[in-house]
């Protein structure tokens, strides 16, 4: 209610102040007001949530390996070595379908990437980052002086990446979202 009030103030204090826009009737330009305040209130709402498992290895009566992932809390426990499982989950909860949505999430100094992990639900171009997230690239490279003085470009360390990038080219229709996971392991 308080928002249809102040928008109608708004529309009047336009008429009061400009009784004509560039040679254009009042009426033409509160209509270009509306539609702008409709594609205001009309837009995606897209809400993030960020979730991580631990990795357990079991093994059942015959000696074959399981592997199940266990739900972390906010107070976990984790141990160098130990395998997690980040996933990113989305929920366009807007009117309108999401363009063009971006996704990156920091991999902490105290993890490593685990390679081919990156995985996501729509078709995501995926990007890396071994430069803080200044610039991302599907394969990073370093450049590698050989002992014979010569630079080489190699494929960057896993200890090197500090960020992942899903890049959703695909609409995201409301009421509807998206997944990205990637495996780190701790240092």
């Amino acid at each position: 209610m308080k928002l249809s009030q102040s928008v109608s103030l708004g529309a009047i204090a336009l008429i009061a102040a400009v009784p004509l826009l560039g040679g254009t009737p009042v009426l033409a330009s509160l209509q270009q007001v509306g539609e702008s305040i409709v594609q205001t209130l009309n837009r995606p709402q897209v809400k993030l949530n960020l979730g991580a498992e631990k990795k357990a290895v079991t093994q059942d009566q015959n000696g074959k390996q399981q592997v199940s992932w266990q739900s972390l809390e906010s107070n976990a426990v984790v141990q160098p070595g130990d395998v997690l499982r980040y996933t990113v989950s989305s929920n366009n909860a807007g009117d309108i379908p999401a363009q063009n949505l971006i996704v990156t999430q920091p991999i902490s100094q105290q993890m490593i990437y685990i390679f081919g992990s990156a995985k996501n639900s729509n078709g995501a171009k995926i990007t890396y980052s071994i430069d803080s997230g200044k610039n991302f690239g599907e394969n990073p490279t370093i450049q590698v002086k050989l002992p014979n003085g010569k630079v080489e470009n190699r494929p960057a360390p896993p200890e090197t990446y500090t960020h992942i990038r899903w890049n959703f080219t695909k609409s995201i229709d409301p009421t509807t979202g998206v997944k990205a996971s990637y495996e780190v392991k701790v240092k």
